[in-house]
C-alpha cells in the first residue's frame, strides 16, 4: 500500500492559485447544491479540492475567502465560507484543549498494542486498511485513499461510520489510518471528527452511515443494502476539558542575533519574514511520525516538494537555507550560527509543535518565537463549544479582514 502521488495534486503555490481560479465561479449556489455527492476518484469537481494546499498553507484561507466573496455574495457563498472555517475551527478547538490530543495518542498507543496480542482484531483491521471486508464502498473508499491521498468529505464521515459501528474496529486505529495516508491530514480536523462520528466530540450524537445516504450522493455507485449496522450507539470517553487561554506571542529582541525556521505547518512565510532581520534560515523537514506507523510516502513526499516550491520562491529571502529534520539538528544548526533566538511561524498541536517544545525545553536552547497568524488569534477564541456557535461569529470575522462591508 505505498502509492506513488497523485497527478492531480501539485504540491506547489502555482497548482493551488490554479486550482482555486477554476473553482471560484462554481463556489456558490453550484457548491450548495452539489457538494455533497461523492462522484469517484478525478471526479471531485464539485467541491473545492484546495485541502492539501490549505492544510500546509501554500495558500492562505484569507486568499480564498477574498477570492470567493469578489465573485459571490456571503449568502450565495455560505456554504463553501463555512466549510473553510470548519477546518479553523478544529484547529482552535483543540489548540485550546491540548489535552484531547495527548489523550489520543495514548488511547491510540494501547489500541495498537492490543492489535499484536489480539489476531481478530488485527485481521479486521488489516481487512479494513487494505480495502478486503467485502462492503464494496467501503472498500473503494480505502483504495482511493491509499492510491490518491484524498477523500470526499462525505465519504470520509460514511467510512469513518462504517470502521467505528459496522467494523467494531477503535476510532484512534481509523483516525490514524486516515492521518497517514491524507494529503490534508490535520490534527485537529482529522482527530476531532472521528470523536465527532463515534459520539465523543458532542457527547452523545454519533453519525450513522445509511445505505439510502450513500446510494443518494453516490449517484448509484453504491448501494451497501444489508451490509451496514442499523444502530451507532456513542462510545465512552473523558469529559471534555475546559479551553485554556491561547499562547501569545513572544517578543523579538532586534539587537540578538536571529534565525529564522520554516516549518511545513505554514509554507507562506511573508507575515514573519517582512521586517525580520534574521542571519540564518533553516527548514524543518516533514515530519513523518504521528503514531506507530509512518506515513505514506505520497504524504511525505506531498509535503516535501511543497517545502521546496517554498524555499525555490523565497530563496532571495531565506538565503543558504539548511536542512534540519529534528531538535538536536536546529540545535546544532543554531549553534553553529550563533543564534541567540529562532523566530518561527505558530505551529499548531501536532508533531511540527512537538519538535519546537523539544527544542524550548533544552537548557542550550535559544529563546524560540512563535508567532500566530492574526487569521488564527481571531478566530481561535471562539471555539470553546461547538460549530454552530462559532459559526455566527464569521461574518464579523469577514468584516474584521474588509471581506465583508461593517454592518
Amino acid at each position: 500500500m505505498s502509492p506513488q502521488m497523485n497527478d492531480e495534486f501539485h504540491p506547489t503555490r502555482t497548482a493551488a492559485l490554479e486550482r482555486l481560479s477554476a473553482f471560484v465561479p462554481k463556489a456558490g449556489s453550484a457548491y450548495a447544491a452539489r457538494r455533497n455527492y461523492d462522484l469517484g476518484p478525478g471526479q471531485h469537481s464539485n467541491v473545492s479540492t484546495l485541502s492539501p494546499y490549505l492544510r500546509c498553507r501554500l495558500i492562505m484561507e484569507e486568499e480564498v475567502l477574498q477570492a470567493v466573496l469578489a465573485r459571490h455574495s456571503y449568502q450565495a457563498a455560505e456554504k463553501f465560507i463555512q466549510e473553510v472555517y470548519w477546518r479553523t475551527y478544529w484547529k482552535g478547538w483543540l489548540e485550546r484543549r491540548p489535552q484531547v490530543w495527548h489523550q489520543y495518542q495514548q488511547e491510540l498507543s494501547r489500541a495498537w498494542d492490543d492489535l499484536q496480542t489480539q489476531s481478530g482484531l488485527r485481521a479486521r483491521w488489516e481487512a479494513a486498511c487494505l480495502g478486503e471486508t467485502g462492503i464494496d464502498c467501503f472498500d473503494a473508499w480505502a483504495h482511493e485513499l491509499t492510491r490518491t491521498g484524498y477523500l470526499h468529505n462525505h465519504a470520509r464521515m460514511w467510512f469513518a461510520s462504517i470502521w467505528v459501528f459496522t467494523l467494531e474496529l477503535p476510532w484512534q486505529l481509523g483516525a490514524d489510518f486516515f492521518m497517514r495516508h491524507l494529503l490534508d491530514g490535520d490534527p485537529a480536523s482529522n482527530t476531532l471528527s472521528w470523536r465527532w462520528v463515534s459520539g465523543i466530540q458532542t457527547q452523545g450524537k454519533t453519525y450513522l452511515a445509511r445505505t439510502s445516504n450513500i446510494s443518494k450522493y453516490t449517484e448509484g455507485r453504491f448501494h451497501p443494502k444489508w451490509q451496514l449496522t442499523s444502530e451507532a450507539h456513542p462510545l465512552s470517553a473523558r469529559p471534555t476539558p475546559e479551553p485554556i487561554p491561547l499562547a501569545e506571542d513572544g517578543t523579538i529582541d532586534p539587537h540578538g542575533k536571529t534565525g529564522y525556521l520554516l516549518h511545513e505547518e505554514d509554507l507562506n512565510p511573508a507575515f514573519v519574514l517582512d521586517g525580520l532581520a534574521h542571519s540564518a534560515s533553516a527548514v524543518l523537514a516533514p515530519q513523518t511520525k504521528f503514531g506507530p506507523l509512518e506515513t505514506a510516502s505520497h504524504v511525505h513526499r506531498f509535503r516535501a516538494l511543497a517545502i521546496d516550491d517554498t524555499v525555490n520562491r523565497w530563496g532571495d529571502r531565506l538565503g543558504d537555507c539548511a536542512r534540519v529534520n529534528d531538535a538536536d539538528a536546529i540545535l546544532e544548526w543554531a549553534a553553529s550560527n550563533g543564534i541567540k533566538q529562532i523566530v518561527t511561524a505558530y505551529a499548531p498541536i501536532g508533531p511540527v509543535a512537538s519538535v519546537l517544545s523539544d527544542v524550548a525545553q533544552r537548557p542550550e536552547a535559544p529563546k524560540i518565537i512563535r508567532l500566530m497568524r492574526h487569521y488564527d488569534r481571531a478566530a481561535w477564541p471562539h471555539a470553546t463549544r461547538g460549530f454552530f456557535p462559532f459559526k455566527k461569529n464569521i461574518p464579523a470575522l469577514l468584516e474584521e479582514m474588509r471581506l465583508l462591508p461593517t454592518a
